[in-house]
């Protein structure tokens, strides 16, 4: 760790004075003390990630401090779960004060107990002549109510969701069952959507495994359906995982698989290209995750979202999502400033009722005005963030809050940071946050 310090402080003093700046200079505009850059350039202090980041974007470096930075190895993603066979079934617990959690058990223990009657379910096929007409009803409810279900989704906890989710995921499956083709085919696609729905809310909760779980089943039943794209998705998805572990090879790794895939559509194509730039961008490599972002803003512009079953976001539209990563990618390149003009404009954009939405990217905004020395208002957006993420219960969210308290920490004096950092704190301890 010593030669770590040595290593940076050396190469920081080295760039430094070779961009003609005094110590204050750099302390004022990557919004750090004097004192603390230069106990950082004699090698007392340790280097931190956010500070190398700043430098890096200051002195126009690209990644070269935060290279040197040594970090934590990322965890390790959740090991695939087999979604039938012998392997695990998940099971919807429900205590009497109507809260709810997925529980794993063995598919044989749950055969046992009758736990997995509803992942047996045989609704069986209308046999009348008006079969057809009783499944395009079918269909067209379900539809309409997924939109529902993922309006929902925006406004309140995963553990509202999910139960919904799963009932309607094994209905629609239990149904294609006794279904004839091309019925059983257009059950189990909605089914497959309904699915990985319920892995983005199993994320959220904070549960990768049962999140990559409901993908699999995801992946199984699109493909039994005919749609292969479900698998290709799912790449993003465990791209998602990653990314949030800070694993930027493995993010970049999965989301180029993704856009390998053949006969991927423009859209998916697009989102995969969205999660490669957050990659990169982890990784401090401004030019690559620049290209990402233009390949990004091409294929959506590109794709086709007039049937409104989108994979993918439905609270913004491909450009303004495009956008939003763009900035969130600006945050984690050291370019804070940017990036919280981009927010400011974005979020505007945005529907009010996509809670979650407002909460995810109101985070990054926090933290982009707190990392471009704007404490005052990155803490009145921390109190309206906290607001949205009460309603949202997202795990992934509480991330980016952790480290906004980090950073809001730093500056207890602070009037407005001593109004909202007990609320921040209050909320990271909640259960329910």
């Amino acid at each position: 760790m010593a030669e770590q310090s040595d290593v940076f402080g050396v190469e920081l003093r080295r760039l430094r004075t070779a961009a003609g700046l005094s110590l204050a200079t750099l302390a004022q505009q990557v919004h750090y003390s004097k004192g603390y850059l230069g106990k950082i350039e004699t090698g007392i202090k340790q280097p931190g990630v956010d500070l190398a980041r700043r430098c890096d974007a200051v002195l126009g470096a690209g990644g070269r401090l935060a290279s040197l930075v040594d970090q934590p190895a990322p965890a390790s993603p959740p090991a695939a779960v087999a979604a039938d066979g012998d392997g695990e079934v998940w099971v919807m617990s429900m205590a009497p004060d109507g809260s709810s959690w997925m529980v794993p058990m063995p598919r044989r223990e749950a055969i046992a107990t009758g736990a997995a009657s509803l992942l047996g379910l045989t609704l069986g096929a209308p046999r009348s002549a008006s079969a057809a007409a009783a499944h395009d009803g079918t269909l067209t409810a379900f539809r309409s109510l997924f939109a529902q279900v993922r309006q929902l989704g925006q406004t309140t906890s995963p553990s509202v969701v999910l139960p919904m989710v799963t009932v309607h995921t094994h209905t629609l499956r239990g149904m294609a069952n006794g279904a004839p083709s091309p019925v059983r085919e257009q059950l189990l696609g909605l089914a497959a959507r309904y699915s990985e729905y319920a892995g983005w809310m199993a994320q959220e909760a904070g549960d990768d495994r049962a999140a990559m779980w409901w993908t699999r089943n995801a992946v199984e039943m699109g493909a039994a359906a005919g749609d292969t794209e479900l698998a290709t998705y799912s790449l993003i998805r465990q791209a998602l995982i990653t990314l949030y572990r800070d694993d930027a090879v493995g993010t970049i790794d999965l989301a180029q698989q993704a856009q390998a895939a053949p006969g991927t559509s423009p859209r998916v194509q697009g989102l995969a290209a969205l999660r490669e730039a957050q990659g990169h961008a982890l990784a401090c490599d401004y030019d690559n995750c620049q290209r990402a972002l233009d390949r990004a803003a091409a294929l959506l512009d590109e794709a086709d979202t007039s049937s409104g079953m989108v994979i993918g976001s439905a609270s913004v539209s491909g450009a303004d999502l495009n956008s939003l990563v763009a900035a969130w990618c600006l945050h984690d390149l050291g370019q804070s400033r940017q990036a919280a003009d981009v927010l400011d404009r974005q979020l505007s954009l945005v529907p009010e009722t996509a809670h979650r939405t407002h909460a995810r990217f109101g985070a990054r905004r926090a933290l982009a005005y707190a990392a471009a020395g704007d404490i005052d208002h990155a803490s009145a957006l921390a109190a309206k963030v906290l607001d949205a993420a009460d309603l949202v219960d997202s795990a992934t969210v509480r991330q980016d809050l952790k480290r906004l308290a980090r950073l809001l920490g730093r500056e207890r004096d602070h009037a407005a940071v001593r109004e909202v950092h007990p609320r921040l704190n209050a909320a990271l301890r909640s259960p329910v946050l």
